[in-house]
């Protein structure tokens, strides 16, 4: 089995399921807090969010990793204080991709978990809310229970696009072998030298043995979560 693939190709894949998981764990607080104020809240500006939310679904996605870069790298504003007072660098390290990956999956996590919370009755909260619990235990008891099928499908959907993120990874952190190559610059670094069909090809049934467990796995636990909330 080892051989079936380089030490570089075991790393790109190694480093694509850190940089996803990461991508997906980091995503998910503020994933959960956006969704819920587009669904629940009414303020000023509120097209304006979801149009920055979906921005990364419309852009190209090298223009979002140049966009990362002039912000985020060493001589960007936020790069170069991030670098000085936390000694974060992001820019062409393993940590700007789970930047690029979180910045492109995170509309699709956002949309997944909005139409969960928007198919949550909003009269079951109000019922809590009147008998005296806090807005954020109402949250947790109520309305995160009910949306978790919709929680788990937009963490798989993040998991997933993260995992196949390519342009503004690229762009943003480059291919350096065993530092910041993931599965999709790999594959393309192979088909750009001769004879690096197979091993690509050998990483694209990877990548899709993954993507379909997963899949799996998040059919298996929403529809265990829908089971519970239906007999709640």
């Amino acid at each position: 089995m080892t051989g079936w693939l380089g030490p570089e190709e075991w790393q790109a894949v190694a480093l694509s399921l850190k940089v996803a998981a990461w991508a997906t764990a980091l995503s998910l607080p503020p994933g959960i807090l956006v969704a819920y104020a587009l669904a629940r809240w009414r303020f000023r500006g509120k097209q304006v969010l979801n149009a920055l939310v979906l921005l990364p679904l419309i852009l190209p996605p090298v223009v979002t990793g140049w966009v990362l870069l002039l912000g985020f790298g060493r001589n960007g504003p936020i790069g170069g204080w991030l670098e000085a007072q936390f000694g974060l660098v992001l820019a062409f390290r393993w940590t700007g991709a789970v930047l690029a990956a979180a910045i492109m999956a995170f509309p699709l996590m956002v949309r997944a978990i909005r139409q969960g919370i928007e198919a949550v009755d909003p009269r079951l909260e109000e019922a809590a809310a009147t008998l005296g619990a806090p807005r954020l235990a109402v949250f947790a008891t109520v309305t995160l229970p009910l949306i978790l099928p919709g929680l788990i499908t937009g963490a798989v959907l993040a998991f997933a696009k993260a995992m196949g993120e390519f342009g503004a990874t690229i762009t943003f952190v480059s291919s350096i072998p065993g530092q910041t190559q993931t599965l999709s610059t790999a594959m393309f670094t192979l088909l750009q030298v001769p004879g690096g069909e197979g091993p690509a090809l050998r990483l694209a049934a990877i990548s899709v043995v993954i993507a379909v467990g997963a899949l799996l796995v998040s059919e298996l636990l929403a529809r265990r979560a829908a089971r519970r909330v239906a007999g709640a």
